[in-house]
């Protein structure tokens, strides 16, 4: 008999801290509708995610995905990088100034 794996929770979030070399701090914002006042309302959630390869700096948006406890604040692994964060160099030197 084949255990079957249930699927893993997965989300996109932008990264706020990078806290170690193999950890992140994940920001992640959903929007949320009122129930009295229909009005949506952004509410933002941050996740401790631990980068293996130690790529993810502060500003790239990545895919994380639910893991067993890594640590005492682990509960998440980054998976992919979407986009890199564009750094204050790379804009300076498409503008044209040195």
């Amino acid at each position: 008999m084949e255990a079957t794996r249930t699927q893993r929770r997965r989300m996109i979030g932008t990264v706020t801290s990078v806290a170690g070399l193999k950890s992140v701090v994940v920001s992640v914002t959903r929007r949320v509708r009122h129930p009295l006042y229909r009005k949506y309302l952004n509410r933002t959630r941050r996740y401790m995610a631990h980068d293996e390869a130690g790529a993810c700096g502060v500003g790239d948006t990545v895919q994380i995905e639910e893991s067993r406890p890594l640590s005492a604040r682990k509960r998440w692994r980054v998976t992919k990088t979407l986009q890199k964060a564009v750094s204050a160099e790379q804009t300076s030197n498409q503008e044209g100034t040195p």
